[in-house]
């Protein structure tokens, strides 16, 4: 198998979370006033950057002060130079907005316009603070949550319940037939793009089974043969991307219309164009942010045979 590529989005994370410490209300404490710390600041899961200084999304205790009381704080770890990390989010402030600047981070993360170290970071947050936001009530007795384990759990008060945060885990898949590989699109996919299937892992499932299902479901193609490949972050809200190849062992589509706009057949000569931009159609494939791209990549190259 290849070697999975640092290019794939999300997951070029440096940050010791300093899991054993999470408990230690004191030890959280200093962190969060020491000088040397940075904050990464949320509005409604959106980013925030500095508009003085390009796209820094790296805020000071006493920057972040200015926008108030926070909604949530995590500690999210410490960064190769022992610098802690925290993520707040806040309410929609015009006042305090003036001098930053909200941008998604989607395209922040695509255009490449933070280094890789924070656009892993920043997931790492958007993840947790959209899980904070969802999740404040108990799941047991209705009642309302307070955080603990700095930021790592919610705790009832009513029923003692303990509540994590949860990933949602994503096979992805990329069927081969020798010099063929199958790929779909769906209706909210940019004009001309295609990419490997996927779909949501169920109870009881492991993931070559997941695999297994998704394509008959999607394409009404059986296939075998399922290795693992890379896994990826998604953090819209929090999914984890288990990139995978699998051998086709029946070849006949039969299109589910309510998952996918279209699924057909490619040459590897074809992909190679869909990934550079020539392809005589003006088909597309996935960007090489996300692990849909290399799993491409990997069978255009030939790295697979």
């Amino acid at each position: 198998m290849p070697t999975p590529p640092h290019a794939i989005g999300f997951t070029l994370d440096p940050l010791d979370r300093v899991s054993e410490k999470r408990d230690d209300d004191t030890f959280v404490a200093s962190l969060r006033d020491d000088p040397s710390t940075r904050f990464l600041l949320f509005v409604n899961n959106v980013p925030l950057f500095k508009r003085a200084d390009g796209h820094d999304p790296l805020f000071s205790r006493h920057e972040a002060a200015a926008h108030g009381a926070p909604l949530q704080t995590v500690f999210l770890g410490r960064d190769a130079d022992e610098r802690a990390l925290f993520a707040s989010s806040f309410d929609d402030n015009p006042e305090s907005l003036r001098e930053v600047e909200a941008i998604e981070l989607r395209p922040i993360a695509m255009q490449g316009l933070v280094p890789p170290p924070l656009v892993s970071a920043l997931g790492e947050a958007r993840s947790m603070l959209d899980w904070h936001r969802r999740h404040r009530f108990c799941a047991n007795c209705g009642q309302p949550t307070d955080s603990a384990g700095a930021g790592w759990r919610r705790i009832c008060p009513n029923c003692k319940a303990q509540h994590f945060p949860r990933v949602d885990p994503v096979v992805i898949m990329l069927v081969t037939d020798g010099e063929r590989c199958l790929l779909g699109r769906q209706p909210q996919f940019v004009p001309g793009m295609y990419s490997a299937l996927a779909g949501f892992i169920e109870p009881g499932e492991t993931f070559e089974h997941a695999v297994y299902r998704e394509v008959l479901e999607e394409a009404g193609i059986r296939c075998t043969d399922v290795r693992y490949y890379a896994s990826q972050p998604w953090p819209f809200p929090s999914s984890l991307m288990i990139g995978c190849f699998a051998r086709a062992a029946t070849t006949e589509l039969t299109v589910d219309k309510n998952e996918l706009e279209d699924a057909r057949w490619f040459t590897r000569r074809e992909v190679a164009a869909m990934l550079d931009g020539t392809h005589e159609q003006e088909l597309s494939a996935p960007k090489p942010f996300a692990i849909a791209h290399h799993l491409l990549k990997a069978f255009a190259t030939g790295e697979l045979d």
